[in-house]
């Protein structure tokens, strides 16, 4: 009698330590609700090679040498990787260049609003190294600016094309918020009628397009003036190949194999109009002819930024297409 009523709570234990276990195991390997959370290490192990050489990894740079990321660049990040989920999405970052991958891991609260995101992986930027074995080499090495404002434009404007040159993709600038795929491939943007951005591209491995934009992109820097060579060198590229629309209706167009994308796909507000974003709107844009976001993050000298509570278009796109960093932002009282 005694042994049977021992062996009773037995079977309990024995029942209970499973149960325990699964819900162990479950928080311990689920994904972060909050920031105040320990979460795990960055990434299972990869392969940088496998991440860069997908062919359809969605790229952004950093190149300063920051370490930390803005709001605005985080939520550039998560809404591509909230977009575009069956793609890696790859932010390379000059301040990373001389840290390694466990250092980086490491390093997490910097990171904060993207480790719930398992399709997004910072990797250092290493500059020489991307650059070597294109027409930009001999360029870059040479290459002295004459103020770390436009070191910064210019070089970016040349990482982009090694980038997507070596390992096809899409290349983003980091004032892009993604609201829709896009249904291209092989595309350049469109900034207005007959002329074209850098800010947004895509092109699959060794495009010749691509190769021949290196090939000129010396020829398009004036170091005398401060200027973009990338969307002038494009837009004279295109139209050594074609006549380029006046774009009267929302439709695309085609230069030979490029497809040469309405503006309004991403940016529905013109330069001029850019403060847009940070106005307060009774009714939102719903954007259905875009796929993208353009903030013009150069022109805003004004210090104009994300307010929590503030009822701006701005804070509506951050709070629907990258929550993370919206309530990062908001834990956090930081603003763009």
């Amino acid at each position: 009698m005694r042994s049977a009523m021992m062996r009773k709570p037995v079977r309990i234990f024995l029942l209970i330590v499973p149960f325990v276990a699964i819900c162990i195991l479950y928080i311990l390997t689920r994904k972060p609700d909050c920031w105040f959370c320990r979460p795990l290490p960055f990434k299972k192990p990869f392969r940088v090679d496998d991440v860069l050489g997908s062919g359809n990894t969605v790229f952004f740079l950093e190149t300063s040498d920051r370490q930390q990321l803005s709001p605005m660049v985080s939520c550039a990040v998560e809404s591509a990787s909230r977009i575009y989920t069956d793609r890696p999405v790859v932010l390379l970052m000059e301040g990373l260049a001389n840290l390694t991958l466990d250092d980086i891991n490491t390093s997490h609260k910097p990171f904060s609003p993207l480790y719930s995101l398992g399709n997004v992986f910072l990797l250092p930027l290493n500059m020489d190294a991307l650059l070597q074995d294109t027409p930009l080499y001999s360029w870059y090495r040479e290459f002295e600016p004459s103020n770390e404002k436009q070191h910064l434009t210019v070089i970016s404007d040349a990482l982009r094309l090694a980038l997507i040159w070596k390992y096809g993709g899409i290349y983003m600038d980091t004032d892009l918020i993604s609201i829709r795929p896009i249904r291209a491939e092989n595309f350049l943007a469109a900034e207005a009628p007959r002329y074209s951005s850098n800010a947004v591209f895509s092109f699959g491995r060794h495009n010749t397009f691509i190769w021949d934009c290196m090939n000129n992109f010396p020829d398009h820097f004036n170091a005398s003036i401060w200027v973009n060579p990338g969307p002038i060198l494009f837009t004279m590229r295109l139209k050594e190949l074609c006549t380029l629309p006046l774009f009267e209706e929302v439709a695309d167009s085609k230069c030979q194999k490029i497809a040469f994308l309405h503006p309004n796909r991403f940016f529905p507000f013109s330069f001029s109009s850019w403060r847009k974003y940070y106005e307060v709107w009774e009714t939102y844009p719903d954007f259905s002819d875009s796929y993208a976001l353009y903030l013009w993050k150069h022109l805003n000298n004004e210090g104009r930024s994300v307010v929590p509570g503030s009822k701006t278009l701005v804070e509506h796109l951050y709070k629907t297409y990258c929550p993370s960093t919206y309530e990062f932002l908001i834990e956090n009282t930081l603003r763009v």
